[in-house]
């Protein structure tokens, strides 16, 4: 096998409205705080409990970012499909820090928005399925890359 991979898939709820940027060259950024829950039942209380994680996703890919700041709101249910990468940034008080984020660059990475219409945080005006900032891709099974009927509701 040759090379490596760095691909992250994640299935969560928006915790925040997504934040809109604009960077100095012009394009626009998404960031996105996802989080993703799993629950169990402690075998020894047989009490039910729940451990939530919070991702940081950013989006580079105009067309995605454009489905995040018109159709995403707190709340949204929405498949992620990225990279992880780890970048160094210097706090207001001139501390370097580290950060790890989940990035969809221009031409790679998937959004998929998995609330129907009318639920979650997302708009009424219908859903519009998954986008992805790759190349289309051919359907092998039951998900396609982008929904041209925006009526479907989604199979699972």
């Amino acid at each position: 096998m040759a090379g490596s991979v760095n691909k992250v898939i994640l299935i969560g709820n928006l915790g925040a409205d997504p934040e809109i940027r604009t960077l100095n060259s012009g394009d626009r950024v998404a960031n996105l705080r996802v989080a993703t829950s799993e629950t169990w039942r402690d075998r020894n209380s047989g009490e039910r409990k729940e451990r939530t994680e919070w991702h940081r996703v950013v989006i580079f890919n105009d067309n995605l970012t454009k489905v995040a700041e018109n159709y995403l709101r707190k709340g949204s249910k929405v498949y992620i499909e990225g990279a992880l990468q780890t970048r160094k940034f210097t706090d207001q008080s001139g501390v370097e820090k580290y950060t790890t984020e989940i990035v969809l660059q221009k031409f790679r990475g998937e959004l998929t928005m998995l609330d129907g219409k009318g639920e979650g945080g997302g708009r009424d005006e219908g859903d519009f399925g998954g986008y992805s900032s790759g190349p289309r891709q051919q359907a092998s099974g039951p998900k396609e890359s982008f929904s041209a009927d925006l009526d479907d509701e989604i199979p699972f």
